[in-house]
């Protein structure tokens, strides 16, 4: 398939103005394919030639201003537009398009609990031309009117409200001006709650079997959305600029979220069938405000070409948090944030395929590479830049910037030299400074404190790594004489990094001095050995959530740098976890020494003793919580405490009782858990997987017996699954996801070693064949992360120095084997 150039969209968008799009699709002719019929209303500024992309099952005819274009005329996915004359023109478009089981495109998934079909858009960068014919690249806006035939019982959910007209038949309102990845519809029996506030219609929408959990959650979806919506009209002068605000939780859903203008889509694991805790409430309030933010930075205003896309994902992640913080219950949000989605940034931004936030037009030449800068820099790295932004600037400002530049580009497109102009306009701080370190560089500082003592006062200087200019809080702690382990705040101020000369408090130097207290920029932070010593006793009894989750981070980078032993950091977390309140903290820190530091840090034989470890603490959190007054901690030692069982009977007598002794009842995700780990340890097998299918019937229960069926620890087992993964094409993105999950399994390392080679060879035909939503599962889930070794890495080099790979693929297997590499380089510090 051919992929958009940048110099190729500048060159349309330059000979053309596209103003109207008429869409019809019929969703009733079959099981494998739909009807698309498209007219698309434009004009050429010039004479000049173009063309038009659609990747259909059968192009059936193609007409230019009433003249027969021939089909056959069509090469991959562009049909060329020859000799047109300057002026207005029509172009009509019939197809036969397939449906995608993979997430992209028109998706269609038939539900196993009640065997009813719904279909979902997702199109975005070029998956539109799954779904009707375009000109598809995001600065030639257009209106859109859209008519869809469906099904008898379905409801189509569109961009704009949706009216019955008979026969199946359903037509939207016609859209303001939209960028063609926008484009959004739904067609299901949908369950749908419905309201109404600030005078739009606002709507919740899920599967029929997803029904009683989503009425359960309705009204906290409401207020969350309400609350976030006059929140933003507190801060924006722009009005919401569409006319309903729907959010759709649809099955198989590749991301978090989609910010569909007025139909937002959303993975339905957010409608919850199972106990989850406030922190994944937290998250999922996040992602609805995140989605929200991009109503207007993203849709309202869109860029010009795809490298600005992490403009409009950090700005979403910061105003995401921050909004939640200022207008919901959830006011912790910045630690959850800290301690999980940081490190998602500092990870990618130390890998070969770092980036900068705002990476040079250069380094994203057309639609392949923009796929590739998807990741925790654009999210997270460019949200604590602006974050560390409105900290310098300060958010009045910040915000008149930001309204300057939607009242000059709204239904347009801007680009970040717009962005950085309009914020320069409210401001006399050198902004355009700003953004050239901090936007145009790679890489992650790292600050580390000089303290010294002189008599009556102490001293800090920061000997900083790097160049990036911070302004941050240091926080001074001592010990509290009165309560063993508890740390109390002396005095927290701020300075500049770097400074003219160390700064200098009166007092004696104190017991703990933090850097980035308050975790308002993006460094690494380390702490000088008296400090460090202060955190190894005391870690728990830092007042602040914030400030245990800098140190915390701060103790995982100097893990994963070689600097502290990983067993170190494992001690740490059995000292002070038992104590911890912050369940974002909890989560974030055992997962961390599960899934990095127990599984691949540790060498082999360490292993069962840090698994015990593990074993104890969480089985300490549950003793802790026996009273109720902390369910979402409990569930959250529950869970850790099945993931690291390395004997199977307890866990046995949970699933046998249908409960955890005081609690909690073992629902669908706590038994397919326990059954899961009982498969990594041969513990059960395929009749129980089967029985157990059986009593959850659901989407979820079918990817969670593929996950167990793949964890089975024999021969037929894997291979039946390898087989599954690499060799026919019938698994979904969900069912191919789940099994990758449970195919390795380091306890299974003799049993899979012979697959690690296997992978590089099967991986690549795959990416290929299926394209980049698989591509990306397979590199992420399906590469064999737990084979720490120098063959494993010499493997993937190889791999890598083909020059055939799918760019998905390849950018995937470049941060798996830069991450074994370091790995390797942790067990052998």
């Amino acid at each position: 398939m051919s992929v958009l150039t940048r110099d190729e969209a500048q060159t349309r968008a330059r000979l053309l103005d596209v103003q109207r799009y008429e869409i019809e699709l019929d969703l009733t002719t079959g099981e494998e394919t739909f009807d698309s019929q498209t007219v698309i209303h434009f004009t050429a500024r010039a004479a000049g030639d173009t063309f038009v992309e659609v990747k259909p099952a059968t192009l059936r005819s193609v007409s230019l201003d009433g003249q027969p274009l021939d089909p056959a005329a069509l090469v991959e996915n562009r049909l060329a537009l020859t000799g047109l004359a300057e002026g207005p023109h029509e172009l009509r478009v019939e197809a036969e398009m397939t449906y995608s089981h993979t997430g992209e495109g028109l998706h269609r998934f038939t539900d196993p609990v009640d065997g009813e079909t719904y279909t979902y858009t997702q199109l975005f960068m070029e998956d539109v031309q799954r779904v009707f014919a375009a000109f598809d690249q995001p600065d030639l806006k257009a209106a859109f009117d859209f008519t869809v035939t469906a099904p008898e019982g379905c409801t189509v959910l569109a961009n704009g409200i949706t009216e019955q007209q008979g026969d199946g038949r359903w037509k939207a309102a016609t859209t303001p001006l939209l960028s063609t990845y926008f484009v959004a519809l739904a067609a299901g029996p949908w369950h749908s709650v419905t309201t109404e506030h600030a005078g739009l219609p606002f709507g919740l929408h899920c599967r029929r079997s997803l029904a009683p959990y989503l009425d359960a959650d309705a009204e906290e979806l409401f207020e969350i959305t309400r609350q976030c919506f006059d929140r933003y009209h507190e801060k924006f002068d722009e009005p919401y600029p569409f006319d309903s605000y729907d959010q759709a939780f649809v099955p198989e859903f590749n991301a978090g979220a989609m910010e569909n203008p007025g139909l937002v889509t959303f993975r339905d694991e957010f409608i919850y069938r199972s106990a989850v805790t406030d922190t994944e409430r937290q998250t999922r309030a996040m992602v609805v405000a995140h989605e929200m933010a991009h109503m207007w930075f993203g849709d309202l205003v869109t860029l010009r070409w795809w490298d600005d896309i992490w403009l409009n994902e950090s700005f979403a992640e910061y105003m995401g948090y921050q909004t939640l913080t200022e207008a919901t219950r959830f006011t912790d949000t910045w630690v959850d944030f800290g301690i999980v989605r940081k490190a998602w940034g500092y990870d990618a931004d130390q890998r070969p395929s770092t980036h900068p936030v705002a990476p040079d037009p250069a380094a994203v030449p057309d639609t392949a590479s923009a796929m590739l800068n998807f990741d925790g820099i654009s999210y997270a790295k460019g949200a604590s830049a602006l974050r560390q932004l409105v900290t310098w600037l300060g958010e009045k400002d910040f915000l008149a910037g930001i309204n300057t530049h939607f009242k000059r580009h709204k239904f347009g497109n801007a680009t970040l030299a717009d962005f950085i102009d309009n914020l320069a306009s409210a401001t006399d701080r050198d902004v355009h400074a700003w953004a050239d370190k901090w936007l145009r560089t790679t890489g992650v500082d790292t600050l580390t404190p000089v303290v010294g003592e002189d008599g009556g006062s102490w001293t800090l200087a920061v000997e900083q790594d790097g160049d990036r200019p911070h302004r941050i809080a240091v926080g001074a702690y001592d010990t509290d004489p009165a309560r063993p382990g508890q740390l109390v705040l002396r005095e927290r101020f701020e300075t500049d990094v770097p400074a003219a000369e160390p700064v200098t408090r009166a007092g004696a130097r104190p017991a703990l001095v933090l850097l980035n207290d308050g975790d308002f920029s993006y460094a690494k932070v380390r702490l000088d050995a008296e400090s460090w010593q202060t955190a190894l006793r005391s870690l728990s009894g830092l007042p602040d959530p914030l400030a245990r989750a800098v140190v915390w981070n701060a103790a995982r980078d100097m893990v994963r740098d070689g600097q502290l032993p990983p067993a170190a950091y494992l001690e740490a977390a059995r000292a002070h976890l038992p104590h911890e309140s912050d369940l974002a903290i909890v989560q974030g820190v055992l997962t961390f020494a599960h899934g990095q530091v127990v599984d691949r840090y540790l060498a082999d034989g360490a292993r069962p003793a840090a698994l015990a470890l593990l074993g104890e603490l969480t089985r300490d959190l549950i003793r802790r919580t026996e009273d109720g007054d902390n369910p979402g901690l409990r569930l959250t030692a529950v869970r850790h405490f099945i993931d690291c069982a390395a004997q199977p009977h307890t866990i046995q007598e949970w699933l046998a009782d249908g409960s955890v002794p005081g609690g909690p009842e073992l629902d669908p995700e706590l038994r397919w858990r326990v059954l899961y780990r009982l498969a990594v340890l041969g513990a059960t097998s395929g009749a129980e997987i089967a029985a157990e299918l059986a009593r959850d019937p659901s989407a979820t229960g079918e990817e969670g017996a593929a996950r167990c069926r793949a964890a089975l620890p024999d021969a037929p087992a894997k291979a039946a699954a390898w087989a599954a993964m690499f060799e026919g094409d019938a698994l979904s993105n969900y069912l191919f996801t789940a099994t990758a999950q449970g195919f390795w399994q380091p306890e299974q390392a003799e049993l899979v070693r012979e697959y690690v080679t296997r992978y590089y060879v099967d991986a690549v035909p795959l990416a290929a064949r299926r394209g980049p939503a698989i591509a990306e599962a397979a590199g992420r889930y399906a590469f064999p992360d737990f084979a720490v070794d120098a063959e494993a890495v010499a493997l993937g080099e190889e791999c890598l120095s083909q020059g055939d790979l799918l760019p998905a693929l390849r950018r995937k297997l470049t941060d798996q084997v830069d991450d074994l590499r370091r790995a390797l380089a942790v067990r052998n510090a």
